[in-house]
């Protein structure tokens, strides 16, 4: 199954304007992630995005203006940790007319164009000694397509201990549901952990236990480190752990890529339905 974004379409903010002869500015923020500043005068409009965390985040922003002249298409941008960044720059058509505006942004965590290392070697992500069946591989038609394609579900029965198939740093969590349906609004209530890697992507582990995160934001994690316990939340038919390496896209999605683990020396790069793996001490 698939996580799917645990975010929505927002729009933001919806203005009108006369002429004015100083300078006014508007702020909207969310989920103490990022905030768009709207600046303007008599004759310009210029919007600016705050990264309120270290970390990188791919923006998304759009706006449709009225007697204004500028940008007329959507923008994705990269804002880099704690960064300050102006988005788009607008001029007054008519100088005898209003104008007005309304916008639209959403984010995703991780870079917009990572470095991603695609032969690191990936622990499985489950205790050694274990072995879970793979309910659904690269590809799996069930669900793991498009944007989910390079993900793995591992049937796992609610509390199986969660391992950091890679450290990095813990970005984002989530542990505070305890629902679980295969309908579309489900989807909402998934727990997970993101941990950032040092190429820029993202490791995300999904539908973890209420309660089931062992990690908090900010933390420095390694790999093989226990993070989770495994659950039933969110968008989900059965038990089990969606994880995924992930780059951030636009409006708030995520595009799996492909990884390989490695277990005991051997290599698994295209993991498929059905398969078990014990995990074992790399060789």
């Amino acid at each position: 199954m698939h996580p799917i974004s645990h975010r929505q379409f927002r729009q933001i903010l919806f203005l009108a304007f006369l002429w004015v002869s100083c300078s006014l500015a508007d702020q909207s923020c969310f989920e103490q992630w990022v905030c768009v500043e709207a600046i303007s005068d008599s004759d310009q409009l210029e919007f600016f995005a705050t990264n309120l965390k270290p970390w990188p985040i791919a923006l998304s922003f759009r706006a449709e203006v009225t007697n204004l002249k500028g940008p007329k298409r959507s923008v994705t941008l990269e804002v880099g940790g704690s960064e300050r960044v102006k988005i788009a720059s607008y001029r007054r058509r008519n100088p005898n007319k209003r104008y007005r505006y309304q916008y639209w942004y959403d984010y995703a965590v991780g870079q917009l164009k990572p470095h991603h290392e695609k032969d690191f070697e990936y622990a499985l992500p489950y205790g050694e000694g274990q072995s879970w069946r793979i309910l659904q591989g690269f590809g799996s038609r069930f669900s793991h397509t498009g944007r989910e394609r390079y993900a793995v579900d591992f049937g796992m029965p609610v509390g199986s201990q969660i391992m950091a198939a890679r450290g990095g740093t813990v970005v984002d969590l989530r542990e505070q549901h305890n629902r679980g349906c295969w309908d579309q609004e489900c989807a909402k209530f998934a727990n997970f952990v993101v941990i950032l890697h040092d190429d820029g992507t993202t490791g995300e582990y999904y539908h973890l236990k209420q309660d089931g995160v062992l990690v908090e934001i900010g933390q420095l994690v390694e790999r093989g480190q226990l993070i989770a316990l495994s659950g039933n939340t969110g968008h989900t038919t059965t038990p089990h752990l969606h994880f995924a390496v992930y780059r951030a896209d636009s409006w708030g999605r995520t595009q799996s890529l492909p990884f390989r683990f490695v277990n005991g020396g051997q290599k698994l790069a295209k993991p498929r339905g059905g398969q078990r793996h014990r995990k074992s001490t790399p060789s």
